[in-house]
């Protein structure tokens, strides 16, 4: 069962309550560089990413902001550091929310400048808690970053805000340590309805990084925990929202795109299944709606898993059976196994639309 949170809105994107569990990323580029930024921020949108978050180091990058939101076709969230002058820049540039620990901004005046803005635009805060960067004297209390020390810094910040009678809340506790990151959600979730946004950060590269997120992000929503999601990946951010969508897939929280279903080949595999699978992902995987699609290699659990599949094939000698909605259509020849395929999927896909 899913945890019971407030819901906030995030321009169009609602999260927490009863609204779907989101995908976000973040741009990597120069957020001076208009065009870069713009540009990356299409490529996300396309595949899936839901809200995108910008680095805001400088008052140039609080400038930029503002072609930038009017450019985006979703939300976007500032992420501010120390400076609440460039949190009121980025509020004035239209962002949809900020990433902002009120604690590092100083004294409570500036606090209440930043806070006033979000209610006046109805923007909601991120307080955002990493391991690497916890306060001084938490880390003297606790000894290290643990997950009880991220927590308390947490429940700090989210003081600062109920005391100012602002609740427009979201709340991330990330760390590179995926059981750390575990326990810091589950013990804010027992304390706190504001929804989280879960993630492991500087989780790695594409293929570390992946394994790890999907381990870490797979035990909280397993859990019921979390209303908004990033799979950190130290390359191409488009990689962080596919990610971030297998890993909802695979949960069966959300649908989007086909499903990939595989055998691991062994020895009774008499078909180039490991080059057919690869190329049938690669060329489906930008597929708007929802097909399940399995490529087996053999008779032992092929017809079963191809019948089960929108579409399949179960491997023979240079050759595999077509499957079509449970039913085995005919025999294809292993050169044309991944086009019959792509073909039969593209086909499906146009039926569903109509």
């Amino acid at each position: 069962m899913r945890r019971l949170t407030r819901k906030i809105q995030l321009g169009n994107v609602a999260v927490g309550g009863d609204a779907p569990i989101s995908v976000q990323s973040m741009c990597n580029t120069d957020t001076r560089d208009i065009a870069a930024t713009t540009g990356q921020i299409e490529s996300l949108a396309a595949a899936g990413c839901e809200i995108v978050r910008c680095a805001v180091p400088d008052e140039a990058a609080a400038e930029a902001l503002a072609p930038i939101c009017a450019q985006s076709q979703i939300p976007m969230i500032a992420d501010i550091h120390f400076d609440y002058r460039l949190a009121l820049m980025s509020l004035e540039a239209g962002v949809a929310g900020l990433r902002l620990n009120p604690g590092n901004i100083g004294e409570r005046w500036k606090v209440e400048e930043v806070v006033r803005a979000c209610v006046e635009r109805s923007v909601p805060i991120r307080i955002g808690v990493n391991s690497g960067s916890l306060e001084k004297e938490l880390l003297e209390q606790y000894g290290h970053p643990t997950a009880e020390a991220m927590v308390a810094s947490a429940l700090g910040h989210i003081r600062i805000l109920e005391d100012l009678n602002y609740r427009e809340i979201k709340v991330s506790l990330k760390s590179s340590d995926v059981r750390r990151t575990v326990a810091a959600y589950r013990l804010l979730a027992e304390q706190v309805d504001y929804p989280l946004h879960i993630g492991v950060t500087e989780a790695g590269t594409t293929w570390s990084g992946t394994i790890k997120s999907a381990v870490g992000l797979g035990a909280l929503l397993y859990d019921g925990i979390g209303d908004t999601l990033r799979v950190s990946l130290t390359g191409d951010p488009v990689e962080e929202v596919r990610v971030g969508w297998e890993i909802l897939k695979s949960l069966e929280l959300r649908e989007r795109g086909p499903v990939f279903i595989s055998c691991p080949t062994c020895g009774r595999c008499q078909i180039d299944l490991i080059e057919i699978a690869e190329e049938v992902e690669q060329r489906l995987h930008n597929l708007p709606c929802r097909i399940s699609i399995a490529v087996m290699g053999c008779v032992v659990n092929g017809p079963g898993e191809a019948r089960e599949a929108d579409l399949g094939i179960a491997g023979g000698k240079d050759q595999g059976l077509l499957f079509r909605k449970g039913e085995m259509v005919r025999k294809v020849p292993q050169e044309d196994l991944a086009d019959v395929l792509v073909a039969e999927a593209l086909q499906l896909a146009e039926e569903r639309r109509s």
